[in-house]
């Protein structure tokens, strides 16, 4: 058993599990965070996307010794933190255009969709139809739709 230690949230964590122990796992069982959902664990669904360091990732496929104790992880929990707010702007305009039907995908879908905001923003624009389809969050009840004016709605405000 090996003793890994990050930033969930802000916050410096330590945990004590065997290495090759996926992240969401200790994220979920360990830590007690629930956001990030376990839908395939092979990196498909995406459901547990998160991010590391700023960037969107999904720990179903992410062995917890490959996290080091400067990474920062970012979990649906901690988001509204990265703005200061209750809310981030992304989660306002989900509830906005009610995007969610079951709402199982949805964490995942919110933080594909900051990461990816703020990657087109870092280059000095706008989101566009090509930038939406680079998300590949899978989304059972099909409400793609909803999920892609939110991103709009979200990107404006962000």
């Amino acid at each position: 058993m090996g003793q890994h230690t990050f930033i969930l949230n802000g916050s410096t964590v330590t945990v004590n599990v065997d290495d090759d122990v996926r992240l969401l796992w200790v994220l979920r069982d360990v830590l007690g965070i629930t956001g990030p959902k376990y839908g395939c664990g092979i990196n498909v669904c995406k459901a547990c996307t998160s991010h590391i360091n700023g960037k969107a990732f999904n720990p179903c496929s992410v062995q917890v010794k490959d996290i080091g104790p400067t990474d920062q992880v970012t979990t649906i929990e901690g988001l509204p933190a990265t703005v200061g707010a209750e809310l981030h702007p992304m989660q306002e305009a989900w509830l906005e255009n009610d995007v969610a039907q079951c709402g199982y995908c949805q964490p995942g879908q919110i933080m594909a969709a900051v990461a990816k905001v703020n990657q087109v923003h870092a280059a000095g624009r706008e989101i566009t139809d090509a930038d939406l389809d680079e998300i590949r969050n899978i989304c059972r009840c099909g409400t793609y739709s909803r999920i892609r004016t939110a991103i709009r709605a979200g990107a404006e405000a962000m």
